[in-house]
């Protein structure tokens, strides 16, 4: 049986940070944050449950990475997340210096990695991490759109 690549079983945990957002009634996005093929942290949306705009997956693992590792500076850290980042993660996500950024569905409406924005486009990025889109993207994808049929 051939092994899975890094790529796709660090996607699968994000997924399941996703699915445990949604059974928690949250947008289901997940996010782990990975370095030396070790999982340093993970997150799921928690917009609602903490009542904070940027309780954003990304956000929050960012976070916990950083009081994980000491440092605000994620270098050599690779981020795994089930949906484009908007803007503010985009940010976050070159603050923090992260090297690759992988990603499953893009995000026409609020994406600001491949759409909108082009957030590590601007001039004014001083980080661009290495970005690779559409791991897994069907899966992540459908469980958006099943989350928010489900709600209609």
């Amino acid at each position: 049986m051939p092994s899975v690549p890094p790529s796709q079983s660090f996607m699968r945990l994000a997924l399941d940070e996703a699915r445990a957002a949604a059974s928690r009634g949250e947008v289901p996005v997940g996010c782990v944050i990975v370095r030396q093929s070790e999982v340093v942290a993970q997150a799921g949306n928690r917009t609602r449950a903490d009542k904070d705009p940027t309780g954003h997956a990304e956000m929050i693992a960012i976070r916990a990475a950083a009081q994980a590792l000491g440092s605000e500076r994620l270098i050599d850290c690779d981020l795994y997340v089930t949906l484009e980042p908007c803007a503010m993660c985009a940010a976050a996500i070159s603050f923090a210096r992260v090297r690759r950024l992988y990603f499953g569905a893009s995000d026409p409406k609020g994406g600001a990695v491949e759409n909108g924005v082009r957030f590590f486009g601007s001039p004014s990025c001083h980080h661009r991490p290495e970005v690779y889109g559409g791991i897994g993207e069907s899966e992540c994808a459908a469980l958006l759109k099943d989350f928010f049929q489900a709600r209609r």
